[in-house]
């Protein structure tokens, strides 16, 4: 609840911000003015601001009548942007501000320097924030949540106007980042293609010479929506790059993009160390990882089984059920193993009834019919080297490098 104050305190606070807001620009200090802009920090400042302009209730006319009338268009929407988000009326907090962004970018398209590109960033960032939480509203009072893809049409012609010629389309790649987050909540992630489009096949844009921040999380979208495409390799260079360049001090990013690269990693024979999943807490996929070492089908499907909400609303439940057939590949091989212990000259010849027996003594139950059908996709994938005797059901091995590794590559390959 707001605490009292008298008119005058009132009046000299909001005098104070609208003296700060125009030094901003005069001495084009964007990061300053990026900091008055930002209606959902609950900063102390514009907090005492909202209680001011409850108090004063004639603060247009002050923004009208003086020597800030120029950026009336901006100012008069913000001030009531943050009463409303004061007052937690969502909605339209995110009406508001969407006109007082509106009227920004018109005063941006003028600037003939990017020196405002940082306020423009808090711009692109509180019209999402401000859209969830005002979609929240809405569906809290039984409306249709509309607001977040409103943003993402507003945020669309921001990157038109960052798209162009000059310094200012290092702003860019900020904006497509604001754009996944958007499109990734409302499930619409194929309207990231046409933006990517632009990023990766025009002229005037160098990748390199976009901030390390914004590659990182350009890099972490592009290569959650690979993962999307089955597109293994593609996703794990650009989940790598993602990994690569985020700082170590952002454990939580860390632990964001090693959930999909995981998985990636997995599906092209790559296993994490126990102490990497312990250290970003991605224990749910320990036993999957155990599995594939054991040649475990049973300790697999229990770990999908167990965590399958958890990958589901990842993504990543498909992916790691195709893991089966890596399985099956290490069991047939520990088989194999077991076998040249015994006899060395026999080895690459293996029964379909062992295979049979030792998926039984895992509670999997296949008759050799099932078997052979598995053993004939592992051949024809290439994670097994050998024919069939079909009349003896014997699988029979190739005696030199049986079990290709896959060296990064998926199993379709």
């Amino acid at each position: 609840m707001a605490a009292y104050i008298s008119m005058g305190e009132a009046h000299r606070r909001i005098t104070d911000y609208l003296n700060r807001f125009s030094d901003a620009i005069s001495s084009q200090d964007g990061k300053s003015l990026s900091r008055l802009l930002s209606i959902s920090s609950d900063s102390t400042g514009l907090l005492y601001l909202a209680d001011a302009l409850t108090t004063f209730q004639d603060a247009n006319r002050v923004i009208r009548q003086t020597e800030y009338s120029q950026y009336a268009d901006i100012l008069v929407h913000v001030f009531r942007a943050l009463q409303s988000y004061r007052l937690k009326n969502l909605v339209e907090s995110y009406m508001a501000f969407e006109k007082a962004s509106n009227a920004f970018i018109q005063e941006f398209r003028n600037w003939e320097t990017a020196w405002a590109l940082e306020a423009l960033y808090v711009i692109a960032y509180e019209i999402r924030i401000l859209a969830e939480r005002a979609d929240i509203e809405l569906a809290s009072i039984g409306k249709t949540p509309e607001k977040l893809k409103g943003a993402g049409s507003f945020l669309m012609k921001v990157f038109g106007v960052l798209a162009g010629k000059g310094p200012k389309r290092v702003g860019a790649l900020y904006v497509t980042c604001q754009l996944f987050k958007i499109y990734f909540k409302l499930g619409t992630v194929n309207l990231c293609r046409s933006v990517i489009r632009s990023i990766e096949t025009a002229r005037i844009f160098d990748f390199e010479e976009f901030p390390v921040r914004d590659k990182v999380t350009y890099m972490y979208y592009t290569g959650r929506l690979e993962v999307y495409n089955e597109n293994f390799p593609a996703a794990d260079h650009k989940l790598s790059y993602a990994l690569t360049h985020c700082s170590t001090k952002k454990e939580a990013n860390i632990r964001m993009i090693l959930k999909y690269l995981v998985p990636v990693k997995l599906s092209i024979g790559i296993l994490p160390t126990a102490l990497l999943l312990e250290k970003f807490n991605l224990n749910e996929y320990a036993d999957v990882v155990l599995a594939l070492k054991r040649g475990d089908l049973r300790l697999l499907r229990h770990a999908l089984e167990e965590h399958e909400d958890r990958f589901l609303r990842s993504g990543v439940y498909l992916v790691l059920e195709k893991l089966e057939l890596q399985v099956y590949q290490r069991l047939v091989k520990k088989i194999y193993i077991i076998q040249k212990q015994k006899d060395p000259n026999k080895a690459h010849q293996i029964k379909l009834d062992v295979i049979v027996k030792a998926l039984r003594w895992l509670e999997i139950d296949m008759d050799v019919d099932e078997v052979e059908c598995i053993m004939s996709i592992l051949i024809y994938k290439n994670l097994v080297k050998g024919y069939f005797a079909h009349k003896s059901k014997v699988a029979v091995l190739s005696k030199q490098d049986p079990f290709p590794k896959l060296n990064g590559k998926p199993v379709n390959a």
